[in-house]
């Protein structure tokens, strides 16, 4: 993997980290949730235009990848309800390249190295970690995050295909984000109104960049890099949402936390290099 392709993965995922905490320190998650989506639907709307559409091949794909977006940013609204963002957010993002490096070879045909499988090791010793903590915490929150590890495994599956397959992956990330945010809005609303919407319409337009950038970033790697190695690198976020929780949403964190953080890191590193 070429050093321009790892520093633009470690920046997209700072990016995904902050998009996180913006859910996590709102009000209304959901509606938060949903604020998101379509703040990234709205960045990618001036764009349309100066790309080509994705090619036929790679439609069934966003259509398959919205639902799970969905499925996605509902969980997401759900754990950080449940549990803080310093818990959740590295069993979310920890989780997901383990079943993406585990399952590749047979849903890809990528070979795992040996160093794959050792940084697959140090991932699962960072999980286990986190589960000491899980004794004191929430356990919904960690079977909420377990459960959506499972969506971010197939959207990426279903989005590292597509990308490639659309010929442009730019114009695939921003087709990608226009509909999730159609059913997001929908759900939310006949849930709990307008009003937040109204006054918290910024946070979404931020986050939503962020979100659509750091999305856009992981799909043109992975058209460089295999997927399992470019998913795995871009949950370095891990760390970036360690720091957020502490320093900004001003969490306590025992020490399980750090030393899960640095053993998932360690094992992003160890399967980056193998």
């Amino acid at each position: 993997m070429s050093l321009e392709v790892v520093v633009l993965v470690l920046f997209g995922a700072a990016l995904h980290a902050t998009w996180n905490a913006i859910i996590k320190a709102g009000t209304e998650k959901s509606l938060d949730a949903a604020l998101v989506s379509a703040g990234g639907a709205v960045a990618a709307l001036p764009f349309l235009g100066l790309l080509p559409l994705p090619l036929p091949a790679a439609w069934p794909f966003i259509g398959g990848s919205a639902i799970l977006q969905f499925a996605y940013f509902q969980l997401v609204a759900a754990a950080y309800r449940a549990g803080d963002i310093g818990l959740v957010y590295p069993v979310m993002r920890g989780v997901a390249p383990l079943l993406i490096v585990a399952s590749s070879g047979y849903v890809l045909g990528e070979t795992l190295s040996g160093g794959a499988l050792a940084g697959v090791v140090t991932i699962c010793a960072g999980i286990l970690t986190l589960a000491f903590e899980a004794r004191h915490g929430s356990r919904r929150a960690m079977l909420l995050a377990l459960a959506n590890a499972c969506v971010i495994a197939s959207y990426t599956y279903v989005d590292g295909i597509g990308a490639r397959r659309a010929g442009n992956p730019v114009s695939y990330t921003l087709w990608m984000a226009l509909l999730p945010p159609v059913l997001l809005f929908a759900w939310a609303f006949s849930q709990r109104g307008t009003r937040h919407v109204r006054v918290n319409w910024w946070r979404g337009l931020i986050g939503g960049t962020g979100s659509i950038a750091s999305y856009g970033i992981a799909l043109w790697a992975m058209t460089k890099a295999p997927v399992a190695m470019v998913a795995a690198l871009r949950e370095s976020s891990i760390l970036f949402a360690l720091v957020i929780s502490v320093v900004v949403l001003k969490e306590r964190a025992s020490p399980w936390r750090y030393i899960a953080g640095g053993l998932i890191a360690a094992g992003v590193l160890v399967l980056r290099l193998g």
